[in-house]
């Protein structure tokens, strides 16, 4: 079986039987573990910049391929996609020895951050997230984004259909051992884990966040920042952020560094010469970034707290 191609600083850690990259970034101080969201890498654009400027400000970074994104391996299990991240970082963290250290992340990697403090607070020790994912539109623009294009795969070809998945396909370029890991998985299983990790992404009462119960939030108990989502952000909601800002006792929330129109998607290209379908003007289906463009504690004019 065929790993990935590290580069200079890059190391594997196997956790939970599957191998996950990383990066420390930093000499001394405080550790601060940055994550991403949808299922992008750590090289994500935006991401390394603010990890540069968090070491200049005296403090050491972790950047990590989450299983599923990057060059990590693929797995699939949990109750949901962000809760065997959250097991998986809370892996890295005692394994690395680097905990306990503040938790941060954008979008996917919000939510990530959210469940490995709750599950996991003894790595904890202060929480950071932005662009919070929530609604009816943003939960069932990621199941549908993320997780049917599998169940369908699977079931018209069996689990050799994941072969012909564009983001499975993406992931075996960057660790070819990937395919292997696909081959070796049962079909049945597969579509449970994905059946049950869909169902997060359903819209329940009592959930700010999808897959969260919100009686959950009140188990985090660190100072807790949280930027909130643009005003006319479909996808990160403002709504959701001043919920999760109720939900978690004592946290600070703060308006967001960028524009409250910033548009995180954006239509995918058509083909040369292809005629553009009607509703390509108001179609975004194709996540271009979901980190934060500043540092996470930026200076806000308003702030409210809860």
């Amino acid at each position: 079986m065929t790993g990935p191609q590290l580069r200079d600083g890059e190391q594997v850690l196997e956790v939970n039987g599957g191998n996950v990259v990383y990066e420390i970034l930093g000499e001394t101080g405080e550790f601060i573990t940055l994550t991403p969201g949808g299922r992008y890498s750590k090289d994500i654009e935006g991401l390394r910049p603010l990890a540069d400027e968090l070491v200049k400000g005296g403090y050491r970074v972790l950047l990590w391929d989450r299983p599923n994104c990057g060059k990590s391996d693929l797995q699939f299990y949990g109750q949901s996609e962000s809760h065997m991240r959250a097991d998986t970082l809370h892996a890295l963290i005692t394994g690395l020895g680097i905990g306990p250290c503040i938790i941060a992340g954008g979008s996917g990697g919000a939510r990530d951050s959210i469940l490995t403090t709750i599950l996991h607070p003894e790595v904890a020790t202060k929480l950071v997230v932005w662009n919070i994912v929530g609604g009816v539109y943003g939960s069932f623009v990621l199941g549908s984004y993320y997780l049917v294009p599998s169940i369908l795969a699977v079931r018209g070809l069996g689990i050799k259909g994941l072969l012909q998945v564009d983001e499975w396909k993406e992931r075996i370029a960057e660790n070819p051992g990937n395919s292997d890991r696909i081959l070796a998985m049962d079909s049945d299983e597969f579509l449970r884990v994905m059946l049950r990790w869909l169902n997060a992404f359903v819209p329940k009462p009592g959930q700010a966040i999808p897959g969260v119960d919100d009686e959950l939030f009140g188990d985090i108990k660190v100072p807790t920042l949280i930027i909130r989502g643009g005003e006319n952000d479909w996808d990160h909601p403002k709504r959701t952020s001043l919920e999760v800002n109720c939900l978690i006792k004592g946290s600070t929330l703060i308006d967001p560094p960028w524009p409250e129109d910033a548009c995180w998607y954006s239509p995918p290209k058509p083909a040369p010469h292809a005629r553009r379908p009607r509703t390509a003007r108001w179609t975004k289906s194709t996540p271009i970034r979901s980190v934060a463009p500043a540092p996470p504690w930026p200076r806000a004019t308003r702030r409210r707290s809860a």
